[in-house]
């Protein structure tokens, strides 16, 4: 575990310069599911489908907790009343609890944009999850489910939520698809689907956290500030899991060298991972900081030299990052010491015919073409996509009683996404909802942030989510609300018992200490 650290000043030059656009056996005995009828809304003539509460314990840390579960759907409405979208939500709430009003409360989700909130759900916090292999394919079904002890439905109730164009939500009446998929228009739903569900469950005095990974960090960012100054809600706690906030800093478009300083620390990780560097230190901890240090000194100097660059110093450059990436020096020449993260996935193991995921680049499989020049899949995604899938959509028809005729969509197809953030005029450039954060934490200075960050992850590298944090200009006092904690994991860190574990225990902390 670490506190944010200040990368040296090269990078915020870097990032000045850069000019680019934007970018189930073994279940648990339940009690027979007891639904409600129907609701009609006659207005759109959509039926909203009807939820479905079950009954439930479980054992966390060594105490039994009796928790209801409630899989259903909030209707959203525009100003004039008129139904816009039907969200589907499954939510734990633990029972026997004297004042519920008084209860924690984490909405989570998941990210993409269009994805479904089954990974957070059914890998990290619900209470039941899905068993896969951390680091191989998981083999085809019968796939199993079980508790999951390291739920924090002890310390928190939990509400999952799936977008619009995700899991079973959809528009209703004459909305479109397009009125919720862009950066501002998907905070605005989510935001008035988390008010209408505080509203209905009487929990506006609850302590409250938003819990989103990867595209849902953005989502997190700007939600909190807007639910904070358009709907006077404050929150307790954030935890950002594989973050996005400023799309600069993993967006190759040409003329941005931002990524490639920030992407090398896990290119090396992940090389020392796989046995592939030249040289290999045994502790992974010191190495990391002297990769750090070189990619936001050197390697950022020479990078933004560009064509400038001495002939002796180039040489020493790439000496260095074939030392700290284990590619080679003639591949990393051609390359123009620039290697994006599809490249880097093909390069690292094609001579074991092999590539690495992206996601999580401790999973590798079979690389089919020994000469392309990237990735052409992610075995990390297509080892677990089955598993998760199926297993959700046999949990929540069986344990939980959902039924509808409608497709789950696990990736909804929510294109084309609106990157337009905060303004409708002006250059074009990356979207970046920092500032949103910032500004949340100014006007709340009791809110706190808990980041979680996979040191094998290529989608969303450790070391930019670092440059973000430092760079949200906050005074020394604010800085110090925001927790960042390493795993050896990927993307989705809870894959790995262990990483899983500790994560339980940092959202543990960080509820402690916002609700004393």
């Amino acid at each position: 575990m670490k506190t944010t650290r200040s990368p040296v000043a090269v990078l915020a030059a870097l990032a000045a310069l850069s000019v680019a656009a934007a970018p189930a056996a073994a279940q648990q005995e339940t009690a027979p599911p007891r639904e409600r009828a129907a609701s009609h809304d006659t207005a759109s003539g959509y039926p909203e489908p009807p939820a479905s509460t079950t009954e439930h314990t479980i054992t966390l840390d060594g105490q039994t907790v009796r928790y209801r579960a409630t899989a259903g759907t909030i209707t959203l409405r525009d100003d004039e009343g008129k139904p816009t979208a039907s969200v589907f939500y499954i939510a734990y709430t633990k029972e026997g609890v004297r004042d519920p009003s008084s209860r924690p409360v984490t909405f989570a989700y998941n990210g993409g944009p269009g994805s479904a909130s089954i990974w957070l759900h059914m890998g990290a916090l619900g209470p039941r999850r899905v068993v896969t292999a951390d680091t191989s394919h998981t083999p085809p079904p019968p796939y199993r489910l079980q508790d999951n002890p390291y739920s924090p439905l002890d310390r928190t109730d939990l509400v999952f939520i799936d977008p619009v164009g995700t899991g079973y939500s959809h528009p209703l009446g004459d909305a479109k698809g397009k009125d919720f998929w862009g950066v501002d228009q998907d905070v605005q739903s989510v935001g008035q689907f988390i008010t209408r569900w505080v509203r209905r469950n009487d929990r506006w005095n609850s302590p409250r956290y938003l819990f989103g990974e990867s595209y849902g960090t953005t989502r997190s960012a700007a939600l909190v500030d807007y639910l904070q100054s358009h709907y006077d809600m404050d929150f307790n706690g954030v935890v950002l899991t594989s973050v996005v906030l400023n799309f600069q800093t993993i967006g190759w478009g040409a003329g941005n060298e931002l990524p490639y300083v920030l992407y090398l620390p896990s290119y090396a990780a992940v090389a020392w991972y796989h046995h592939a560097l030249p040289q290999r230190p045994d502790s992974l901890g010191p190495f990391l900081e002297e990769v750090r240090s070189f990619a936001a000194g050197d390697y950022a100097h020479a990078l933004a030299l560009g064509s400038k660059l001495p002939d002796a110093e180039r040489h020493r450059i790439l000496g260095k990052l074939h030392e700290y990436t284990g590619l080679s020096e003639d591949y990393l020449d051609k390359a123009d010491l620039r290697v994006n993260n599809g490249r880097f996935e093909k390069e690292l193991m094609r001579e074991h015919g092999v590539v690495i995921g992206r996601l999580d680049a401790r999973f590798t499989g079979p690389t089919g073409d020994l000469l392309g020049e990237r990735a052409p899949y992610d075995p990390q995604s297509t080892s677990i996509s089955s598993a998760f899938a199926s297993a959700f959509r046999s949990y929540v028809r069986g344990e939980l009683g959902y039924r509808t005729e409608r497709p789950y969509r696990v990736s909804g197809s929510v294109r084309p996404w609106d990157w337009t953030h905060g303004r409708r005029f002006g250059w074009p450039g990356y979207t970046d909802v920092a500032p949103d954060l910032a500004e949340a934490m100014r006007h709340n200075p009791d809110l706190r942030v808990l980041v979680n960050d996979g040191l094998y992850d290529l989608a969303t590298p450790f070391f930019a989510t670092e440059y973000t944090m430092d760079h949200l200009g906050l005074p020394a006092d604010l800085q110090a609300h925001v927790r960042i904690v390493d795993y050896r994991a990927g993307h989705m860190m809870y894959l790995r018992d262990e990483s899983l574990a500790k994560m339980k225990r940092s959202f543990a902390d960080l509820i402690e200490r916002t609700t004393r």
